[in-house]
């Protein structure tokens, strides 16, 4: 969905800086700028360094919510029964770039929810000081992850709510950037 954005965004004649995780897709417009990270920190840093001198900040990546404690360098052999995995809370970027956003950025954040997930997703979107969220179920076939499709909806911080059908990922991050779009006129 992220590089979708990114190409649709450049259609758009926005000039973009994708912080893109470990994929086996690249984005088809060549104006894009590609910023490789392969860990939600250096994900996180990326982010943070750029934001100042961004208008639109789209915060489309699934980022774990836990990161282990301790990593290990080299494969971890299995000579114990048990191993434990300690995790710690990942780094929200959306959340800590939506402390620090001036009056004049946009951000937009995405939720991928199971339960209650208008709720949740509301929820987001005024805790972390977003501009839009745009909710995502796991649901809904054909959505979401390992799909060249999804369904979403749209809600504003007005709390205006738009619903999609399922479509295509690239007409999906044209609605997307449409709303973007109709907040700035």
């Amino acid at each position: 969905m992220g590089i979708a954005l990114a190409d649709a965004a450049a259609e758009y004649g926005a000039d973009v800086d994708l912080v893109l995780g470990p994929v086996n897709v690249r984005p088809r417009n060549n104006s894009v700028k590609i910023i490789n990270v392969t860990t939600a920190e250096s994900m996180a840093a990326e982010c943070v360094s750029r934001f100042p001198d961004c208008n639109i900040a789209i915060f489309a990546a699934a980022v774990a919510d836990f990161t282990p404690i301790e990593v290990q360098g080299k494969k971890i052999k299995k000579d114990k029964k048990e191993i434990l995995l300690r995790l710690k809370p990942t780094r929200d970027i959306a959340e800590t770039l939506g402390k620090t956003k001036s009056s004049s950025q946009i951000i937009v954040g995405f939720a991928l929810e199971t339960d209650n997930e208008l709720d949740n997703a509301k929820a987001k979107l005024s805790g972390k000081n977003l501009d839009l969220i745009v909710l995502n179920s796991l649901k809904e076939e054909g959505a979401g992850f390992g799909h060249d499709t999804n369904k979403i909806t749209i809600i504003d911080r007005n709390n205006n709510i738009d619903k999609f059908e399922l479509k295509s990922k690239d007409e999906a991050a044209k609605d997307i950037l449409d709303k973007v779009v109709s907040m700035i006129q």
